[in-house]
């Protein structure tokens, strides 16, 4: 009985909590709405005109990443290349691999995907039998390890699929989710 009183008391509470919380979106939105309404077409067009200066740098910031590489995953011949390709680009992902791994052709198929979808990030595999310095100076023990390299320095690495559930099978979006809380991808 006791048990009810509380469930009940509970709920009413909860529903009372989401009914003023939507009251209060409800107002912002409504204030948001009169705002645009009270408009005059001067404002009108300067906040067209905003927007569209807005659509236009974003093109020419994805065509500038497109010209670097970016939207692609691909491989990198040497440990010099990944020093040249790192300094070209603000955010990038380095796959460091072994043809001979099996989890590293699994990461492959979601790299690949990724590397289409967030084109503010370089994606780029190296084979560490090409690398071994690099392999040695960043401490790589664990194949398939990824390097997140942010400002061209190593900010953080993904080893293993231990960040990944453990599993072989991880989601793409779960990688994703990996990696933008690094912030080497604008996860959402």
């Amino acid at each position: 009985m006791e048990a009810n009183a509380s469930v009940d008391m509970f709920s009413k509470v909860l529903e009372n909590q989401l009914l003023q919380t939507t009251k209060l979106v409800e107002e912002h939105l409504d204030s948001e709405i009169q705002k645009l309404d009270q408009m005059d077409e001067d404002e009108l067009e300067r906040l067209k005109e905003k927007r569209l200066e807005a659509l236009k740098k974003a093109q020419q910031q994805k065509q500038e990443w497109l010209s670097k590489g970016h939207g692609e995953y691909r491989e990198i011949p040497s440990e010099r290349d990944f020093f040249q390709e790192v300094k070209e680009s603000k955010k990038v992902v380095c796959h460091f691999y072994r043809d001979s791994t099996f989890r590293c052709k699994i990461l492959d198929r979601h790299l690949v995907i990724l590397s289409k979808k967030h084109l503010e990030t370089k994606f780029l595999k190296l084979n560490v039998e090409k690398a071994p310095f690099l392999c040695e100076r960043l401490r790589i023990k664990v194949i398939p390890t990824l390097a997140l390299v942010k400002d061209g320095k190593t900010q953080d690495f993904v080893v293993g699929f231990s960040d990944l559930g453990n599993t072989d099978d991880f989601t793409t979006e779960t990688l994703e989710w990996r990696l933008g809380c690094s912030d080497i991808l604008n996860y959402r």
